[in-house]
């Protein structure tokens, strides 16, 4: 039997949301061991005089706790 924990993270990207999603479970799997999964919580942009700059994603990531 295996037991998972859910722990939230925000990344960005200055490109697209999927950069930005990328960029958030490629750290996530930098510093959790196990990690099965991830969906996006919520997407944000930030915009300055010339549109938009940063996209930023709310990630929900799972991972398998380790005996």
């Amino acid at each position: 039997m295996s037991v998972a924990k859910v722990t939230e993270i925000i990344a960005s990207s200055s490109v697209s949301f999927d950069d930005a999603i990328k960029v958030g479970v490629d750290r996530a799997r930098k510093t959790l061991k196990g990690v099965s999964g991830a969906w996006v919580k919520d997407q944000k942009v930030v915009v300055g005089e010339s549109g938009i700059t940063e996209y930023r994603v709310d990630l929900k990531v799972t991972f398998v706790l380790q005996d």
